[in-house]
């Protein structure tokens, strides 16, 4: 049954914490999806020692470069708790990519940030600046604590009908979902501490806020479905949303609140 539901189950290795998957340096022709557990990116400094960079658990990855360029290992991986691990070769990545679209998109999205990040050095470096020069970045800010706050200024607000926690909206457009340690991206709505189970996608939902009325739509490599008052939402289809609706995020169940209705 488990093969039936998982179509990777026979590439699944599990792995005893403190086991180094690749060392930085390494060749490799593997990436890795977590399945469970976590794994600590490491890289060495100048000390001798090693830094951490991330620590990734259920649902991300690492690895793709040896895979996609056969580059050596950028960086040390070692697991820091016990866990299941997807090892994907060259020979099945076409496979993994059609089973779970997700993967795909979100490394679409880390080359994308990558790219990004080289045309800024490439601008500095254009303008005499080297790039050790510029300003380190930022570690990404943790997500605020909302749980019972209200904030007047909040164009829209979701609330956890499981732990009564409030995510007020200030933009236009609002994405849910879950904090992304494979890209740094954190959610406008994050609900990374309302999913223990990790079946939320990092991208799962957006809203969109137009002329006064709101809408909802599921983002596009959502793989574990999007339901509005019990209807599944289609795949980047903007749909109505209105106050009191119960928007439900694989088994995350949310109600939707306008403003009006939270000053009441």
């Amino acid at each position: 049954m488990a093969a039936d539901k998982n179509p990777f189950a026979k590439f699944l290795t599990h792995f005893e914490k403190g086991h180094v998957l690749f060392h930085e340096g390494d060749s490799g022709e593997d990436m890795f999806i977590i399945q469970s557990g976590k794994v600590a990116i490491k890289k060495r400094v100048k000390d001798g020692g090693d830094a951490t960079l991330a620590v990734l658990e259920k649902g991300d990855f690492f690895g793709e470069m040896a895979l996609l360029e056969r580059l050596p290992r950028s960086a040390t991986a070692e697991v820091i708790e016990e866990g299941d691990l997807i090892v994907i070769g060259g020979d099945t990545l076409g496979d993994m990519i059609k089973t779970n679209p997700e993967i795909a998109v979100r490394m679409l999205r880390k080359q994308s940030i990558r790219l990004r990040e080289t045309n800024k050095q490439l601008e500095q470096a254009l303008k005499g600046m080297p790039a050790s020069a510029q300003p380190p970045k930022e570690a990404p800010p943790a997500a605020p604590s909302t749980a019972g706050t209200l904030q007047a200024e909040a164009k829209a607000y979701f609330i956890s009908i499981s732990t009564g926690n409030v995510f007020p909206v200030f933009s236009n457009e609002a994405l849910l979902g879950r904090f992304d340690s494979v890209t740094g991206m954190r959610p406008e709505v994050d609900l990374t501490n309302e999913d223990q189970s990790r079946n939320i996608s990092r991208r799962h939902a957006r809203l969109v806020i137009k002329d006064g009325a709101f809408f909802i739509a599921e983002e596009i490599g959502t793989m574990n479905g999007t339901f509005l008052n019990g209807k599944k939402l289609s795949n980047g289809v903007l749909t109505p949303i209105k106050d009191g609706d119960e928007l439900i995020l694989c088994r995350l169940a949310l109600s939707f609140k306008s403003p009006a209705s939270m000053n009441r």
